[in-house]
């Protein structure tokens, strides 16, 4: 598990690289917010729409070299982003970093299913953790790389994928001995009962829902904090960085929670919480807005996990594809917001924008109201 948590760290920590790009493609590329919303919408939809193919393969024809080859890519993918000359190949290397991210999450969230054991939501947030981890590295590795060094320091992302990779590698045959042998075995020890594609669209929503406030978070709270709060982009890459470590820590915390309380439960109690935070952060300055964030960060990145495990167990003959759809498709989705969100910051300003998250999770809330509780598994006597 801490292999798997490792690769997750060194593959998502180019998606947290390339919102903290965004400010300098802004200043120094020329990039409207509409037009940085669509880098990041490329980001991510690359790696959302075909995560659930490579999820819908590794159920029926497992191939965890994948996993190794994901990193690799999502790495020199987000280093050459830099170095492209015009905004063709700048969009590139963001789409051959997405696929190398939707090559990697279905397998190692398999492997990840196939470990946790009995305590899913808190084997898989330990899983997520890693990600979560990598996304706020992101913006405090590329930063002072790239105000050293321009934007061609992001090069030097291709150097901590080709080291994760070659570890995947190595660790590899210890990963297999975790491998149920056959498909109905891991059904078996996985999950029990018919699949629930009702409850699990309905989860799909909620997580929709969700990635709308991630990414307009992720994607506009640097030029919010410069823009609105009249800081400097540093800084405004620091408090996106505290958040998205305050989500990691979220994501330790509400896997235990929901292990205990239920995942349904927890979900809701995210969605509800989302609104007065993010309201109370349009009308503070910049050092409560980072308090503020922190804890928006953890209610909003804190149930990755616990949706991953939701899908799985709605679909448990089908962990691979629900992994895809749930931290792929789905957030994919979500990443539509960040050119829309775009659009209305561009026309009506960053805090109508504002404004429209801190409304987002009311949806959110409603849709998580419909579903189903998981039945706990009683007690061996």
């Amino acid at each position: 598990m801490g292999a798997l948590s490792a690769g997750h760290l060194f593959t998502d920590l180019n998606q947290g690289a390339a919102a903290a790009l965004l400010p300098f493609l802004i200043s120094e590329r020329g990039f409207s917010l509409t037009l940085a919303g669509a880098f990041m919408l490329a980001v991510t939809v690359s790696s959302s729409v075909v995560q659930p193919l490579f999820g819908f393969f590794s159920d029926r024809h497992p191939l965890p070299i994948l996993m190794p080859i994901g990193v690799l890519l999502a790495g020199v993918g987000m280093a050459l982003v830099g170095v492209a000359p015009g905004i063709l190949t700048v969009f590139a290397g963001a789409i051959l970093s997405g696929l190398g991210t939707a090559a990697f999450h279905p397998e190692a969230a398999r492997f990840a299913n196939y470990v946790s054991g009995a305590r899913r939501a808190r084997g898989m947030s330990f899983f997520s953790v890693g990600g979560n981890a990598g996304v706020a590295v992101g913006p405090a590795l590329v930063t002072p790389l790239v105000l050293v060094f321009g934007l061609p320091g992001t090069l030097f992302l291709a150097v901590p994928a080709a080291l994760m990779a070659a570890i995947l590698l190595y660790e590899m045959p210890r990963m297999r001995s975790f491998q149920p042998e056959s498909v109905d075995e891991a059904r078996g020890t996985r999950g029990e009962g018919a699949e629930r594609w009702g409850p699990f669209a309905a989860m799909i929503g909620v997580v929709t829902v969700r990635s709308f406030v991630y990414f307009g978070l992720f994607s506009f709270v640097g030029a919010y904090y410069e823009r609105v709060l009249d800081t400097s982009a540093a800084y405004g890459n620091v408090a996106l960085t505290v958040m998205l470590l305050a989500g990691a820590i979220g994501t330790l915390l509400i896997g235990p929670l929901a292990d205990r309380f239920g995942r349904r439960t927890v979900l809701l109690t995210s969605m509800l919480v989302l609104p007065p935070l993010l309201l109370a952060f349009t009308v503070v300055g910049p050092l409560a807005g980072v308090a503020l964030l922190a804890l928006a960060g953890a209610a909003t990145v804190g149930t990755f996990g616990v949706t991953v495990v939701l899908g799985q167990e709605y679909l448990p003959g089908r962990i691979g594809l629900a992994a895809g759809m749930t931290m792929g498709l789905s957030i994919g989705l979500g990443g539509v917001g960040a050119p829309l969100l775009g659009l209305l910051a561009d026309s009506r300003g960053l805090p109508t924008m504002m404004l429209a998250i801190a409304a987002l999770p009311v949806a959110g809330f409603l849709l998580a109201l419909t579903l189903p509780r998981v039945a706990k598994k009683p007690k061996a006597v």
